[in-house]
């Protein structure tokens, strides 16, 4: 039965940690990606806090950061592509090896708060496992089952947008790098690119709505 948990993770190298830690009311989210660079080792993060100096001066010195890039600014909200280096501890491959998803993920109480979807729970044992093994504290704060009142798992699907996610996942269009391209996948469903981006935009935001959206706190 598949599962959406909440986890808490916590280690001096997780990405953005030493930053974090450092400036203390900084908040940290990270963007979910529509389209990937497959040679690209950056990735978006929304980032809240009043002082773009010193917040880059942070940047500048934290050791899970290679490089980092503006992309935009409005007040106190600044978005960012940020490069980790190879000392950073990441939960994202474990994850994705275990054929599960990151939805949501944003600093808190001096770690990561995580929202996963995975197949059951053999994959959060085996990403609590990876934890032990890499010295990342892990404290699981909510688990539920994603079952309907039939007994099938849905997370508030259509069933076109289950195929459509599930056959874009298993193809490899959410790997990192990706494995195939939008136009590769509409092709194998017999969509325009655009009647298949629609499909997995509206997918994902369904996704979301009926798992982390009303159980945020």
């Amino acid at each position: 039965m598949s599962i959406t948990a909440k986890v808490h993770i916590e280690h001096e190298h997780l990405a953005l940690v030493p930053t974090l830690r450092r400036l203390g009311d900084v908040k940290i989210r990270v963007i979910t990606q529509g389209t990937t660079d497959p040679g690209s080792t950056y990735f978006p993060f929304l980032i809240e806090y009043d002082d773009p100096e010193e917040l880059e001066a942070a940047l500048a010195d934290d050791v899970t950061v290679e490089a980092f890039e503006l992309i935009d600014r409005t007040e106190e909200t600044a978005i960012y592509y940020i490069e980790h280096t190879p000392q950073t501890r990441l939960i994202s491959s474990i994850v994705t090896d275990e054929n599960g998803f990151l939805v949501h993920t944003e600093t808190k109480n001096g770690g990561w708060m995580v929202h996963l979807l995975l197949p059951d729970r053999a994959a959060l044992n085996s990403i609590w496992e990876y934890a032990i093994a890499n010295d990342i504290a892990l404290d699981i704060v909510e688990i539920y089952s994603n079952e309907d009142a039939s007994g099938d798992s849905s997370y508030g699907l259509t069933d076109e947008q289950r195929e459509a996610l599930q056959l874009a996942f298993s193809e490899g269009y959410f790997s990192e790098p990706r494995d195939i391209s939008l136009s590769e996948v509409a092709e194998k469903m017999d969509l325009s690119s655009t009647a298949m981006s629609g499909r997995l935009r509206r997918g994902m935001r369904n996704l979301i709505g009926a798992t982390i959206a009303e159980r945020d706190d």
